[in-house]
């Protein structure tokens, strides 16, 4: 979603390489330019000002390292920043000291409040602890009736309650809030998320009632699910929740789509509450906790490469993969077998899409996330399913496929012979690379050492 905010940051620091040291002429030129690419992101003007005066004070400053040329200067001025901007640190999740942990999820309607709950409630499942989820939006049963829904996906449990004739209101959602957290103690559930109810707008109804459910459940996090999409009436919604409730957090949801970036740039300033989790898709796992410097790396093309490495760790088979690196690069070479399994793998981490955004978009892979747009999603099906169409003989030796054999093969597939020949060219290839590589010495000492050799093991953990 920075796409358009990178690009003017990397104009900017592209016209300073010609510099030979930062003058207040060429710094006035470049803080114009981010000032401008930070207002038609979004950003919040107070924002903008405060960011650009503090980049201008430490440009012309004494903090200047000579050791850098300007354009890194500069970049390396912004990055901080950004960072001081959006937070330094990775916030932490806080957690009562007495079970259940209450979290109180607020936002407007549409905002994303019960797929995002439900979302948390499958991040905490996967941290270890036992999550209930309740809804207490008694005024549209359809939202009830989603959270079931969302809860019966992600596998946690669900207090549903009983409704009876009870008038729809305060009172009756006072009552839910209770049960659930009784019911929450009774079965062991650590964790009550509690989905409250949205308006359009903000109003004294809505505010009263959530002011009562925080003084009746006293919840360890206050989280305000944001759409990203909004923009600055994401940010003003959450300055005026804050000041009803005291906000502990913000959720940006729908940070895969094209919004401008502003709301995440702007809100935490305003609010002065970080940003805890950002919602990048549609899944129950398209959630993550919210890195400061992760994103500004992205902000500024640099790439999000630890973020990828743990989504690598985190769907990727590593039994499979050591497996599949020591057959490649210290066996015979790989089977169509071997291929298949390796496109079901990268199936497994998401769209190319999301991948390649993880990388720079400087140097080496300059062009690379341009690029990602124009992948064609359904090719991987396509591979998988002339893989398929082989018999177990084929794969484990593709030399034994011949005209005949790839006409049945196109057929069966639902593809043509001409993919089918693409598609063993492409193979043979690898094939052809990876014997390559098995001969040098580093690859075969990586592997004898183990994957762990590759400084992929011990991280820290978000908040646990």
């Amino acid at each position: 979603m920075f796409e358009n905010l990178t690009d003017k940051l990397q104009r900017v620091f592209k016209n300073l390489r010609g510099e030979g040291t930062l003058t207040e002429e060429n710094i006035a030129d470049a803080l114009r330019e981010i000032r401008v690419a930070l207002l038609e992101a979004d950003v919040n003007l107070s924002v903008v000002r405060e960011l650009t005066e503090h980049i201008r004070e430490k440009a012309v400053g004494s903090e200047v390292l000579t050791a850098l040329s300007p354009s890194e200067q500069v970049v390396k001025i912004v990055r901080d920043e950004l960072i001081s901007v959006l937070g330094k640190d990775t916030a932490r999740f806080k957690f009562a000291s007495q079970p259940p942990t209450v979290i109180l999820m607020a936002g407007l309607q549409g905002s994303g409040k019960t797929t995002t709950s439900g979302k948390l409630a499958a991040w905490l499942k996967k941290g270890g602890h036992r999550p209930m989820l309740v809804s207490v939006d008694v005024y549209r049963p359809a939202a009830r009736e989603q959270l079931k829904v969302v809860a019966k996906q992600v596998e946690v449990r669900l207090y549903e309650g009983k409704m009876s004739d009870e008038p729809a209101g305060t009172a009756l959602v006072e009552r839910l809030a209770k049960e659930a957290r009784r019911e929450a103690v009774i079965m062991g559930c650590d964790t009550l998320i509690v989905d409250t109810a949205g308006r359009l707008h903000i109003d004294e109804e809505l505010m009263t009632e959530m002011e009562k459910l925080k003084k009746l459940l006293n919840p360890s996090e206050i989280l305000f699910i944001a759409d990203a999409m909004t923009g600055q009436d994401a940010v003003n919604s959450a300055q005026d929740f804050h000041k009803r409730l005291g906000l502990t957090g913000v959720v940006l949801t729908k940070m895969d789509g094209d919004a401008r970036g502003g709301a995440a740039l702007s809100i935490r300033q305003v609010t002065g509450q970080p940003i805890k989790f950002l919602g990048v898709g549609e899944k129950p796992d398209a959630f993550e906790p919210f890195h400061p410097d992760r994103i500004v790396g992205r902000i500024l093309g640099m790439g999000d490469m630890m973020s990828l490495i743990e989504k690598a760790e985190s769907t990727l088979d590593r039994k499979k993969s050591e497996e599949f690196a020591k057959k490649a690069l210290l066996g015979d070479g790989f089977s169509l077998d071997d291929f298949r399994e390796q496109l079901r793998q990268i199936k497994k981490m998401g769209s190319m899409e999301s991948i390649l955004k993880m990388l720079p978009s400087v140097g080496p892979f300059a062009g690379l996330q341009q690029a990602s747009a124009n992948v064609d999603e359904k090719q991987f099906t396509r591979l998988e399913a002339m893989i398929n169409s082989m018999t177990p003989k084929e794969r484990l030796n593709h030399e034994i496929i011949s005209g005949s054999r790839r006409k049945r093969i196109a057929a069966g597939s639902g593809t043509s012979v001409q993919d089918v020949n693409q598609l063993l060219r492409q193979y043979a290839q690898m094939a052809k690379m990876f014997k390559q590589m098995g001969k040098g010495s580093m690859a075969r000492q990586m592997l004898r050492g183990g994957m762990g050799g590759l400084g992929m093991g011990n991280k820290q953990r978000f908040g646990r």
